[in-house]
């Protein structure tokens, strides 16, 4: 039996000896890191800082895209595919997306927590501190809840830790450059066309146990679908956003805090709830799942920041009108 999967039985002994008490928080710790967390580069991006904005989500997205690409190009299968002797916590099994190798989840985590780190390590030393140890524990849960072997994970972590210092030379080195900028943004649409070409034209393991496929290649490319999206999305966004929108955060004004929390709330909604029930449905889940990304992603980049510059005007007229 390999370490990796000996690694595994140890930590799913821990959690039967303590009678499963961690699981939930470990959960929650999981989910917290990709389902709550990538909603902050938006609230940076409109109301905090909208460079360290524009540097959260190319990490993060980067990321995204490449973790499906490396994942459909090793095919790894899951802990419990490979040993039956693994038996995931809770609902992980169902929960857990894509194959096994890089983690998803660190990297995600990693991503955002790291940014976080490289913002923060200058001015709130605290901050930093604490996203460097929800790194180390976003990681850990996913050995804890048996969906991820530690390879799964250092890879998912170093994979992060890359594209976040590669991404914030390039963005210190091509600031204020609109030419390189398209030509960055270019590259980026050509990478997309070329990682869907990749994924829908290359050969995936197709095994097979009492007839029954063992995983569904189709089912897997899911989450590329999603990232390649968003990123188109924002891709899109950032151009129109850097020509023709020029967003500047209007600092200063109340309207401010409540309309970043509104729009995040929105675009939580829309991938939580709305665009399954529409987009998706409509298209379904690849073509779906890429098209309610990259809405999410327009909205982010070039609708929401409207919105807000016009709530700020109006805030301020009415001011204006008032003094007088």
């Amino acid at each position: 039996m390999s370490f990796d999967i000996q690694y595994l039985l140890f930590l799913q002994g821990l959690r039967n000896a303590t009678g499963g008490i961690f699981n939930e928080l470990f959960n929650a710790i999981t989910k917290f890191a990709v389902d709550i967390m990538p909603f902050l580069p938006f609230i940076v991006f409109w109301g905090v800082d909208k460079k360290w904005g524009y540097r959260y989500i190319s990490t993060l997205w980067i990321g995204e895209v490449l973790n499906g690409v490396i994942k459909l190009t090793v095919c790894a299968y899951r802990p419990w595919i490979r040993s039956e002797l693994i038996e995931p916590a809770g609902d992980s099994k169902v929960a857990a997306t894509g194959y096994s190798f890089p983690s998803g989840h660190t990297m995600n985590g990693t991503a955002i927590y790291g940014t976080t780190v490289a913002w923060q390590w200058n001015k709130r030393r605290w901050v930093a501190i604490l996203c460097m140890v929800m790194i180390a524990l976003t990681g850990f849960s996913r050995n804890f809840l048996g969906v991820h072997t530690p390879q799964d994970v250092l890879v998912g972590f170093c994979e992060s830790v890359i594209i976040i210092l590669v991404v914030g030379k390039v963005m210190d080195k091509v600031s204020g450059n609109e030419k390189t900028l398209d030509l960055l943004t270019l590259a980026g649409v050509i990478a997309i066309i070329a990682v869907l070409l990749y994924v829908n034209l290359k050969s995936y393991p197709m095994d097979y146990v009492d007839g029954v496929l063992l995983v569904d290649p189709q089912s897997m490319m899911n989450d590329t679908f999603k990232a390649t999206g968003a990123f188109l999305g924002f891709l899109i966004g950032s151009y129109l956003e850097r020509h023709y929108i020029r967003y500047e955060i209007p600092a200063g004004t109340s309207c401010l805090p409540f309309m970043t929390c509104a729009g995040a709330f929105i675009a939580f909604s829309w991938k939580t709830y709305f665009a399954g029930a529409t987009i998706v449905a409509a298209f379904g889940d690849h073509w779906g799942n890429f098209i309610a990304r990259c809405l999410m992603m327009l909205f982010v980049m070039i609708l929401w920041p409207i919105c807000i510059r016009k709530a700020a005007e109006k805030e301020r007229a009415a001011g204006r009108k008032a003094a007088a």
